[in-house]
């Protein structure tokens, strides 16, 4: 975002606040854990204009991207567009609080624990969604007498454990647990790891290559062709309208579709072979990839992750944590587990970390609020029109009837929030027509660095007032009311299309993220087929490099 902004606007007085001790967001030093990978291959993770150095990195393509050499690549990329300076490290930001339409004040603490402030006419919220990690509340955990720790922190322990542990507990089923159950496992460390039975059980993993063709994955969900079988609500903007209703719309295009997913969903139970052994079985998660979004993941490990489940290494119990005691963990079935640590890889708080004033304003920014005000009617008109174009989505799954959220800690706020709800899943909706703030990285995808470019430029034109009317654009006029309707509808369409995943939540996509960004390229009046020819344009994967020269298209559009 900073360098997209310093392009258009070479003189723009920009400071960026980090609390962490390095620059990288996820991939910053203090995070690098042994063993951490990107899920994407090297090629599909780099910026458009500022490819990989593969040579200087000592990496080639087709090899998972390992997290220090990710951390450089990011630290070169501040450093060559002379961000570094911009940068305050060891700040946390505390407090935002909105002085008047088009100023803010942002306090953070820094590296001494004093706090400092700084006014800003335009402010970005950059946190993401993996910011503020979700440590949950068990009975007895004072007297466990081993670390409790959110796998965020799996660095600060992951030296003494490996030198001197026995046995790890870990808790939770997402791609980070199978990270840490690796991590030890390799290292000769027995895991036992725990699927709550009533959680949401444990993510699809995929070989980084799938289907008979071995085709990358990351590239199979950016081909046109295949975007066609997800339904999405913002689908239309890719403009073959006409193709997604074919396929949606009646029952001869449905029947392809849950084919197309059907194979999909056997591919990858073939090839990870959940069902070949009984202890693997229970990694199978609960609904068909159909339901899952970026909790799709890649086993980007040297050897196979599953032989140390099949030997007993690692073994899995799907049960709850009963309570704790002294170097103990009791689960729901009765079984007793005693380790070295407990280790949480039980998600994150998904709203940002700090404080937003006025008191009562998080509900106008469309951030998760307790908001009483009533939502019903616009909520309403927005499931109609889902189910009715969309009449699979009908059909919801209901393998989480028995779900139950993990208790907070006693510090940390209650999870019956509602949900994001910014237009185009960056604004709030209510401020529309008076731009001064914007949230990015609010939202799970594959194609991270491509989406982080188009919203980057988007963002930038918004906070200037140049976002120019299409004439096949519904909110063309950019009328507050239409803006409301259609920020309701796309954030509502993942709780339909997502329930396997924090569509609830949270924009959380695959399949969507091609016709996102052509979404936010017309609004800004960009090409958004960005492909040589017809027949590419369909059958050829979009990538990072398809984005490249963006924002010289915008400069010279709006000279």
């Amino acid at each position: 975002m900073a360098k997209t902004y310093l392009d258009v606007y070479p003189d723009a007085r920009l400071l960026m606040l980090d609390s962490a001790e390095s620059i990288g967001g996820t991939w910053s030093a203090n995070r690098l854990y042994p063993g951490l990978h990107s899920n994407n291959l090297v090629g599909s993770y780099e910026y458009s204009d500022f490819p990989l150095d593969r040579s200087a990195l000592g990496i080639s393509t087709g090899e998972h991207i390992p997290g220090p050499k990710l951390h450089q690549y990011l630290q070169d990329f501040a450093a060559e567009f002379d961000l570094t300076r911009r940068t305050k490290l060891n700040a946390k930001v505390e407090v935002v609080e909105r002085l008047s339409p088009d100023e803010w004040k942002v306090s953070y603490r820094d590296a001494s624990d004093s706090v400092e402030s700084v006014f800003a006419k335009k402010l970005i919220i950059a946190t993401g969604l993996t910011n503020n990690p979700f440590i949950p509340q068990f009975p007895g955990q004072d007297t466990f007498e081993t670390p409790v720790f959110h796998v965020r922190h799996l660095k600060d322990h992951a030296d003494q454990l490996l030198k001197s542990a026995k046995n790890i507990i870990l808790l939770g089923g997402s791609k980070s647990s199978y990270d840490a159950a690796y991590a030890f496992a390799s290292q000769g460390v027995t895991v036992d790891w725990i699927i709550r039975e009533s959680g949401h059980g444990a993510n699809w993993m995929s070989p980084s290559l799938v289907t008979p063709f071995k085709k990358r994955l990351e590239g199979l969900v950016g081909v046109r062709f295949f975007t066609w079988f997800s339904p999405c609500i913002w689908g239309d903007q890719d403009g073959f309208a006409w193709v997604r209703k074919m396929l949606h719309c009646t029952w001869i295009g449905r029947f392809f579709v849950d084919r197309f997913w059907d194979i999909l969903t056997a591919d990858l139970e073939e090839r990870t072979g959940y069902n070949k052994h009984p202890e693997t079985a229970k990694l199978r998660p609960k609904l068909p990839a159909f339901w899952h979004a970026s909790s799709l993941s890649i086993l980007n490990y040297p050897t196979d992750v599953f032989e140390y489940v099949r030997n007993g290494t690692i073994k899995v119990h799907v049960a709850d944590i009963d309570h704790l005691s002294k170097r103990a963990a009791y689960l729901s079935d009765g079984t007793e587990l005693s380790g070295d640590a407990l280790i949480c890889s039980t998600g994150w708080h998904h709203r940002p970390s700090m404080k937003f004033l006025p008191e009562g304003i998080d509900a106008e920014l469309g951030i998760p609020n307790h908001s009483s005000e009533p939502e019903f009617k616009l909520l309403s008109r927005a499931d109609k029109e889902i189910l009715s174009r969309f009449p699979r989505l009908k059909d919801q799954p209901d393998a989480y009837q028995n779900y139950m959220p993990l208790q907070p800690t006693k510090d940390e706020a209650g999870v019956n929030q509602r949900p994001f709800r910014l237009y185009r899943f960056m604004v709030p909706p209510t401020s529309i027509n008076n731009p001064s703030i914007a949230f990015l990285g609010i939202l799970l995808t594959i194609h991270t660095v491509p989406v982080a470019q188009a919203q980057a430029l988007w963002t930038t034109a918004y906070l200037n007032g140049q976002l120019p009317a299409q004439q096949d654009n519904p909110t063309k006029s950019l009328d507050p009311d239409a803006v409301a309707y259609e920020t309701i509808l796309q954030t509502q369409f993942g709780k339909w299309r997502y329930p396997g995943a924090f569509g609830k939540q949270f924009p959380d996509f695959v399949f969507d993220a091609v016709p996102y960004m052509d979404m936010l390229l017309r609004d800004i009046g960009l090409r958004f087929r960005r492909k040589k020819s017809w027949w590419a344009e369909i059958w050829y994967p979009y990538g990072p490099e398809d984005y490249k020269g963006l924002v010289d298209e915008w400069r010279v559009k709006v000279s």
